[in-house]
């Protein structure tokens, strides 16, 4: 169990960073490769809505049905994978929404010898996403953090794919900041920062959860997770990749993240 609990930190922690990866991408490039965007962001859907559906929904109901029954276990499932997506609308509905892709592009082309326009507006939106990220990346951590107690290889595969989103969500943070402020580093803590929260999420399950945690509770937690990956990717990752989107780059990602994921999963078992 202990190390299984060592391991469930790394891994948060390595979810988390890499949204330095993101920022580091974006600062230390010329222009925003859009349709590396585009791509990357069907690529996270589609890892999170194949290991989502096909493993981690799976996992809770079985967990669930084995302590409670078939019926009652069915029930608590999909109870707990609806709770998961309403739990992160609700979070939606009180943070500041993430800025639009389409204006990164418009940054870019108002101030392409990248000196700051000292925009407050623009430090505002960078700010408020980096925000959104946060928030929404706590719940990530305890989920990657509760899965690898449960199933390291599990775990293992959520924060491959939360590391994959967390790399375009850093560029989200990044490319504001640094246009509105004329700093790398500036940029580059902001993004750090929101990453932070994913290993925050560990520390919480580790210290509150993990004395309740059985059969019954891996299974509701697990089944919320599952909502709330699937509602990230349909909300907000497939959006914002369309945005994005040349010649349908977004769903090869897609189809791609989908894919990898499947051979990953028959390679653990």
């Amino acid at each position: 169990m202990t190390e299984n609990i060592i391991l469930a930190f790394a891994l948060t922690l390595f979810a988390g960073l890499a949204t330095g990866i993101g920022s580091f991408t974006a600062l230390f490039t010329k222009t925003t490769n859009t349709k590396f965007l585009s791509f990357s962001l069907g690529f996270s859907a589609g890892v999170m809505i194949y290991v989502s559906m096909i493993e981690i929904f799976v996992k809770a109901k079985d967990s669930l049905t084995n302590d409670l029954g078939n019926e009652l276990g069915n029930w608590i499932t999909v109870a707990g994978f609806f709770g998961g997506m309403l739990l992160i609308a609700l979070i939606d509905q009180f943070v500041p929404k993430q800025g639009n892709p389409h204006e990164l592009k418009k940054v870019e082309e108002m101030n392409p010898t990248n000196k700051g326009i000292k925009d407050p507006a623009l430090l505002k939106m960078g700010t408020f996403t980096a925000l959104a990220i946060g928030i929404h990346n706590f719940p990530e951590g305890i989920a990657t953090f509760t899965a690898t107690l449960q199933d390291p290889g599990l775990g293992i595969a959520i924060a491959i794919a939360i590391a994959i989103h967390n790399i375009p969500e850093g560029i989200a943070v990044a490319v504001p900041i640094y246009y509105a402020t004329g700093s790398r580093k500036k940029a580059f803590k902001l993004s750090f920062l929101s990453g932070i929260a994913e290993p925050i999420g560990a520390i919480v399950a580790f210290l509150i959860l993990m004395p309740f945690l059985n059969d019954i509770m891996f299974g509701v937690v697990f089944a919320a997770v599952a909502g709330i990956m699937v509602f990230i990717s349909l909300d907000g990752l497939l959006p914002a990749a369309k945005k994005y989107d040349e010649a349908h780059t977004s769903i090869f990602g897609l189809i791609s993240g989908m894919a990898i994921m499947a051979v990953s999963l028959l390679l653990v078992i």
